[in-house]
């Protein structure tokens, strides 16, 4: 037990260290106990506790790979939210002041702005001062996004596109007609009609295009531990790829590429926060996750080779196998023939 309790204090010292030094230890530590990066994902329970609103049975639905949807009003509360993936969309219309933080930089938001979130971008809030008005928020889940028939349409948005802007300033006529909207989805949510969420997703793409109409003038601040954030930022993301859940999915994010977009910055800086937290580049940490993922796979699961090279990113399975030899000295083949029968 003492040891135990020695092991989970050096951990919490480790993680609250405020050096990239930190990160690298932090990095030897893990490994040494088989700890998995646990960086904070906020699910809508979760949120709907922060904002001190009970759950109900029709908010467990986004559990249960059902359409949820919500409008729900509140006044700004001051202090921090953490720095988190949400596992859920949010369209805001914020009437407070306060910081909204991303991995890099921070921008104030002072007058009424339209703010767009998702599962694909982390970000903190933090309160400053209410302006005695609520704010409105419509939040959504993955399935709800999926029964839209016209969601390509919403593909370049700030909604599902990483590099757009996601801070709309808007004057008093631009505020009242986005309450507007709110007021009309609110009307549908409360209603009977059986084809409300259609009909609430045309008021999406309406609140949508009503914010991108408006001229974006966004004045943001780098932040002081930027390089830290971000790279911290990046092996959490990369600990969320798995384990993928072959054959029905495959890995989404597979190169440094795909993480910089993801995380909103240029992968040569990504690359450098990352060299300069663990000592090894963003590609090398990727290849030998992916490496140690298709080991187990191909050790303990009776997935084809074929299976697994197409799930990890691989087009022909001659490119995997290649992968593999170098990044482990071992074929696909050779790493099955220790397949546990």
């Amino acid at each position: 037990m003492k040891e135990v309790r020695q092991c989970e204090r050096q951990h919490e010292t480790l993680r609250n260290q405020s050096t990239l030094e930190s990160i690298k230890r932090y990095l030897i530590f893990a490994e040494r106990f088989h700890i998995r990066n646990t960086f904070m994902i906020e699910n809508l329970l979760q949120f709907y506790k922060r904002i001190h609103r009970e759950s109900t049975n029709d908010q467990l639905v986004h559990y249960k790979g059902e359409e949820f949807y919500d409008i729900i009003r509140a006044r700004c509360s001051e202090g921090k939210t953490t720095f988190s993936y949400r596992d859920f969309y949010k369209v805001s219309l914020v009437k407070s002041q306060g910081k909204l933080y991303y991995a890099d930089r921070w921008i104030l938001i002072d007058r009424p702005a339209i703010m767009f979130s998702s599962p694909l971008v982390p970000y903190a809030w933090e309160g400053i001062k209410s302006n005695g008005d609520d704010g409105r928020f419509l939040i959504f889940n993955e399935m709800f996004v999926r029964g839209d028939h016209n969601r390509a349409s919403l593909s370049e948005t700030p909604l599902f596109d990483p590099k757009m802007e996601r801070v709309y300033f808007i004057d008093d006529a631009e505020v009242a007609s986005i309450d507007s909207l709110f007021d009309k989805m609110e009307e549908v949510i409360h209603s009977d009609y059986s084809g409300k969420a259609d009909e609430l997703r045309c008021y999406l793409h309406l609140l949508i295009h009503e914010a991108m109409r408006v001229k974006a003038i966004s004045s943001y601040e780098p932040h002081n531990n930027a390089a830290k954030r971000i790279a911290e930022l990046f092996l959490a993301l990369l600990d969320r790829q798995f384990p993928v859940d072959i054959p029905d999915k495959k890995l989404v994010l597979s190169t440094a590429n795909d993480y910089a977009d993801r995380l909103n910055v240029h992968v040569n800086h990504l690359n450098r926060v990352v060299k300069g937290a663990t000592g090894k580049t963003t590609t090398q940490l990727i290849n030998e996750r992916i490496a140690q993922e298709s080991s187990q796979l191909l050790q303990h699961s009776s997935l084809s080779i074929g299976e697994i090279a197409f799930g990890m990113g691989f087009e022909e399975n001659s490119s995997f196998s290649k992968f593999m030899k170098k990044q482990t000295g071992k074929t696909p083949t050779e790493l099955r023939s220790k397949l546990v029968q």
